[in-house]
């Protein structure tokens, strides 16, 4: 399962778990504390959207890198409109 190998990658970067936190929140499906698993996860309607503009497939699961580098740019570009904004 890829999602293992995500939390794992995003584990190793500490620079990385408030811009994470951050996403997870902003990305998750609005009321997602009342209805089983509990988890702030995206709404499968925009997760099979991105999934279809990186992967061109609806079914891909994303990969680790992509997730690292997708929390890098939003990081940089946050930080950068910060300063410069």
């Amino acid at each position: 399962m890829r999602w293992r190998a995500i939390v794992v990658a995003v584990a190793r970067r500490p620079h990385l778990w408030p811009t994470a936190a951050g996403q997870i929140i902003r990305l998750a499906a609005p009321g997602w504390w009342r209805r089983a698993p509990f988890l702030p996860r995206p709404a499968p309607d925009y997760l099979r959207f991105r999934m279809i503009t990186q992967y061109g497939d609806a079914e891909h699961q994303p990969e680790a890198v992509d997730v690292v580098s997708y929390l890098d740019w939003v990081r940089i570009t946050r930080r950068n409109s910060v300063v410069h904004g």
